[in-house]
């Protein structure tokens, strides 16, 4: 009886999850291009729908029982979706950079819950999901709604789709040229790759990390600079 009521509680679970990831899956392909540029303004329209996904991040807590790639999916849709809320809450802006609560930035802003909880969108990229759900392509995951971010995905995170997708989107940001631009013996490449070094570096070059993406072979003597980053808002 007891297994059969675990059973029955894990099987609600995984379909709430699934229907709720539908929800803001949705949300993306309606308002996000394949380029990542968001239309804020046809986002207002549906915020009841992003709401009715908040309020069900507000009340779930990721199982311990739940596979890293499904707390990572779980924890960078929740990044997303807050990081949309407080842009579409101070809409019309420039840039993300302009958000400000008691001199906090819009990372320092103690706002999104989760689980019952309230965090900052800077706990939930560093202390979970960098420092506890390791993968440096979280970088490509998490979206700070700026022009130089890689691209926000038009798709909701699931346990399925995760590896596979930000496979993809790592591959098309280097490749990118107006975020890294790649040659043999010269690049210049986006700041994410200066802030979060460590990162990437951890089993390999940054020059192998790189090369493991880039169409472009890198010499490991290369050049390396960084490029001025764009806080310019993601939008239309």
């Amino acid at each position: 009886m007891k297994k059969t009521l675990i059973l029955l509680v894990t099987i609600l679970t995984l379909s709430q999850v699934n229907a709720q990831t539908s929800i803001f899956n949705e949300l993306l392909q309606k308002h996000v291009t394949k380029n990542g540029i968001v239309d804020y303004k046809s986002f207002k329209t549906d915020k009841t729908k992003l709401d009715s996904f908040i309020s069900y991040l507000e009340k779930t807590t990721p199982a311990k029982s739940w596979s890293a790639n499904k707390q990572r999916a779980f924890w960078i849709n929740a990044y997303n979706a807050y990081t949309i809320k407080i842009i579409l809450e101070n809409y019309p802006l420039k840039s993300i950079m302009d958000i400000k609560q008691k001199g906090k930035t819009a990372w320092k802003i103690p706002f999104a819950k989760v689980g019952g909880k309230t965090y900052t969108l800077d706990y939930i990229e560093h202390e979970i999901l960098r420092k506890n759900l390791f993968d440096p392509r979280i970088h490509v995951g998490v979206n700070c709604a700026s022009g130089s971010c890689p691209k926000l995905g038009n798709m909701a995170f699931t346990e399925e789709n995760i590896e596979a997708s930000l496979e993809q989107l790592m591959k098309e940001f280097i490749n990118d040229t107006t975020r890294n631009k790649l040659s043999k013996k010269k690049i210049q490449i986006s700041e994410i790759f200066n802030w979060f070094k460590n990162d990437f570096t951890k089993n390999s070059s940054l020059i192998e990390y790189l090369n493991k993406y880039s169409d472009t072979e890198i010499s490991k003597k290369t050049k390396i600079s960084f490029l001025k980053y764009d806080w310019t808002l993601n939008g239309k």
